[in-house]
């Protein structure tokens, strides 16, 4: 397995300081925040440790509720709202320097078969035939306002092979486009062991899934992003729902679009398709988005 994806499930593999409290560690974000989809993706974990066997997350709803320090622990505390026959509630708070940086909701639920249907998977070239994040991110290195970001953003995805399919918007700033992106992703190295269970896929989606999903709103006002240092913003809130299994070690299809920006604040939502075209998540988070003045 590789090392940096070692080191990642190691970030998610929190630990229990109580019956229902759990600590987790922080790695160096690009930004000098914590990375909310790590926060996301450990919350889930601490949700997931309380609730009855045979029962996984459908869905999430959470808010960032301020900057998480990436130098300091964050502690989890889970709340047990509801042990129904099918279904289990947990609040999960996360905490630090004594204050709370982010709140989540989740609901998980026994396996159960229904009706079913789901909308189609679009047509997009083949994750193999599209660069690298090693072969694309300095080909924009001038475009960054310190092209030191490179290799910064290299290394905090380095656990992620992420692909992808259009330009992203650091790449035609000033260009307003279609406000839809797309992007493969797996992680790199195949989960193996007590690390390949449903919920650590579940866990590493999570992770995956705030790392573009604002492109979209980028793209319709030509704005870079804040690599590129036209645009400051922030996760407001992310929730998710998730469908069927999936594997986050095999290509995953993330497309994501935007309805609407207003107020300072940009909505975008997020469609993530197995390869043989699966409807496995679904995604909405708003984001704060301010023009930097001056």
């Amino acid at each position: 397995m590789d090392a940096t994806l070692q080191y990642l499930l190691g970030l998610l593999d929190l630990e229990r300081i109580e019956h229902d409290i759990f600590r987790g560690d922080s790695h160096q974000s690009v930004i000098p925040r914590v990375f909310g989809g790590q926060v996301a993706a450990q919350a889930l974990v601490a949700g997931s440790r309380t609730v009855p066997e045979g029962r996984l997350a459908h869905s999430l709803h959470s808010y960032f509720l301020r900057p998480g320090d990436p130098g300091a622990p964050i502690v989890y505390t889970v709340d047990r709202i509801r042990d129904g026959r099918s279904f289990t509630t947990r609040r999960v708070v996360a905490v630090q320097h004594g204050q709370p940086i982010f709140h989540l909701s989740a609901s998980f639920q026994e396996l159960e078969e229904g009706l079913e249907h789901q909308e189609e998977m679009p047509t997009v070239p083949d994750p193999e035939t599209l660069p690298t994040a090693d072969e694309l991110l300095p080909r924009h290195a001038e475009r960054f306002v310190d092209p030191a970001v490179v290799q910064l953003l290299l290394d905090a995805r380095r656990a992620v092979d992420l692909r992808y399919v259009n330009e992203p918007p650091f790449a035609t700033p000033g260009i307003p486009r279609e406000p839809r992106s797309q992007v493969w992703f797996r992680v790199n190295g195949k989960l193996d062991g007590e690390f390949d269970s449903p919920v650590s896929h579940l866990c590493l989606a999570t992770y995956v899934s705030d790392m573009t999903l604002l492109d979209s709103v980028l793209l319709a006002h030509g704005r870079g992003g804040w690599t590129v240092g036209d645009i400051v913003g922030a996760s407001l809130d992310h929730a998710m729902w998730f469908h069927r299994p999936f594997r986050a070690d095999e290509w995953l299809l993330y497309d994501t679009d935007s309805p609407t920006a207003q107020g300072g604040r940009g909505l975008a939502r997020g469609r993530i398709f197995t390869r043989d075209g699966r409807l496995a998540v679904s995604v909405i988070q708003e984001g704060l988005m301010r023009v930097p003045r001056g």
